[in-house]
């Protein structure tokens, strides 16, 4: 098998055409590079030197292998050159994943601020439920999520990031949108649009439904947002959906949210990765972004309130 050492020692022999300068360059002594490339010759069974006088001189064969060796050290180079490039974020991949309402309303201004900061960290979003993205994690397709945590996985970490309020939505003429406050045993009444099995808003709503002692009546079952909010703005049915995702339709009165009666309830979002596996130097940054939004926001509640201070920085920066 080829030694690679001896094939450095003769690129620098070969290069320099001179043992005492490649030892130099090598840090090793002029003995050292004499013996390595007897050993080399040796291995090769091929005269790669001539010497006439003190002077160094490449035989066909020698030349020949320089070429290689040639590439292989400039390859060497650049190798060096990615791995540091990977430790300082000039380059890398950020796999992270998320629900489909959060690619929507919250991640492109989240990756704008991360993309200012890292311009050349490729970032790959995928989308699906909480449940669905949460296993992407252990089959290594995502190193970070985004989501609620709708089980428990033991070989995930969930660090707490926000609260998200939830609104219980109706159409501006649904006989609900006129009353105060509303129960859980009164929603039960009315057609529900439920999100897909597997989402954290739809263990949090279950829940609440269970705990109140019924069921909901459910009418659909999608993993589109915006499909509810259509159904819901048709008077189809009611819906309970996080807040900020129907924010411009409650400001431009195209939907009414009802009160609850209950206690409000509020879905927790995590920032999730692999328990016991180093993330990669992208994925750090990532998750050290969200980690100071998360410290620095006065409010623990919402997305949102980060998002918004997020644009006011970026306005007062450019002003």
């Amino acid at each position: 098998m080829l030694n690679l050492n001896q094939l450095r020692v003769f690129y620098h022999a070969a290069k320099n055409l001179n043992y005492t300068v490649a030892a130099g360059e090598l840090f090793i002594t002029q003995p050292a590079v004499t013996a390595q490339m007897k050993a080399f010759e040796e291995y090769c069974d091929l005269k790669l030197f001539k010497k006439r006088g003190r002077n160094l001189f490449l035989t066909d064969e020698g030349r020949a292998l320089f070429g290689y060796a040639e590439k292989i050290f400039k390859y060497e180079k650049e190798i060096e050159n990615v791995i540091e490039d990977m430790h300082e974020l000039k380059r890398g991949v950020l796999s992270l994943g998320t629900t489909k309402a959060y690619a929507r309303y919250f991640m492109p201004v989240m990756l704008t601020s991360f993309h200012e900061n890292y311009p050349d960290i490729k970032i790959q979003l995928n989308e699906g439920s909480s449940l669905d993205m949460t296993y992407s994690l252990l089959d290594f397709k995502n190193e970070v999520a985004v989501i609620a945590k709708a089980e428990d996985v033991p070989d995930v970490d969930f660090l707490p990031f926000s609260k998200e309020e939830m609104a219980v939505i109706v159409a501006p003429d649904h006989h609900l949108a006129r009353r105060k406050a509303v129960s859980f045993k009164e929603l039960a009444q009315e057609p529900f649009i439920m999100k897909e099995k597997g989402s954290g808003t739809r263990k949090l709503v279950e829940q609440s439904f269970a705990n109140a002692n019924c069921e909901p009546n459910i009418l659909m079952e999608t993993s589109n947002t915006e499909f509810i909010k259509q159904l819901v703005q048709r008077g189809d049915g009611i819906s309970i959906v996080v807040k900020e995702a129907v924010a411009v339709e409650l400001g431009e009165k195209k939907m009414a949210q009802v009160p609850l009666k209950n206690p409000q309830i509020y879905l927790d979002v995590s920032i999730a990765y692999l328990k016991d596996q180093a993330l990669s130097p992208p994925a750090r940054a990532f998750v050290d972004t969200l980690t100071k939004l998360k410290s620095e926001d006065i409010d623990p509640m919402g997305i949102g309130a980060m998002m918004v201070k997020i644009l006011a920085q970026r306005r007062k920066a450019s002003a």
